[in-house]
């Protein structure tokens, strides 16, 4: 009796082992191939909050992904500091900052991106006297886009937006709940989501045949 249910588990066992060994994966291209341009600028991303410098953070983070994912690409990253950036990011006009980039620093596209980032935003429920929640979150978005140098037009864009949690504190059923978490670490943990989701188009992906 022991040998047949042993056989019987076996027969099962390979029913679903079966399938998932003729399974075969099959790699795609990134959506989004630098190769062709060869040589690209990336301006360190916009924000209105540049004391907390989550704006050099985020375009690192972003130089990091482009890199690892691409090959064949120069990339030549632009401060603020750069007399080219420092005369016309201020105008807000990407196609302009981006030909002019062009003509000065021999390039053919340039990432231009900003960054928003919220303070910390308190939310609460109060669903009754024995049911009471309350908590604080960073919410963040970013927007990158690849601008043409010798047109100034756009040929590709993305964005995202992600959020964490700070603390909660909930008191339900008489048993209190207390969370803490430093704001700069969620905060950095947003970016971090936010250079993920917009380098989407720059990692290839893989689907099952």
């Amino acid at each position: 009796m022991a040998t047949v249910r042993m056989r019987v588990l076996l027969a099962v066992c390979g029913a679903f082992a079966l399938p998932a060994c003729g399974a075969h994966y099959a790699q795609l291209p990134a959506r989004l191939q630098l190769e062709p341009y060869g040589r690209i600028a990336l301006v360190t991303f916009s924000t209105e909050r540049p004391a907390d410098s989550l704006d050099a953070l985020a375009t690192r983070h972003f130089a990091e992904e482009l890199l690892a994912s691409q090959s064949n690409v120069e990339l030549i990253e632009l401060g603020p500091t750069d007399s080219t950036v420092r005369r016309l990011a201020a105008t807000g006009d990407g196609a302009a900052l981006a030909q002019a980039l062009g003509r000065d620093r021999d390039v053919s596209a340039v990432f231009l991106g900003h960054l928003s980032m919220s303070n910390v935003k308190p939310r609460g429920i109060l669903a009754s006297v024995h049911d009471v929640r309350v908590g604080a979150e960073v919410t963040g978005q970013l927007s990158v886009s690849l601008v043409s140098a010798r047109t100034g037009g756009t040929v590709w864009r993305s964005s995202a937006a992600a959020s964490q949690n700070v603390g909660h504190v909930s008191l339900s059923a008489a048993q209190p709940s207390v969370a803490v978490r430093d704001p700069e670490d969620a905060s950095r943990e947003v970016v971090r989501q936010l250079v993920a989701g917009v380098t989407r188009d720059l990692r290839p992906t893989w689907i099952k045949q």
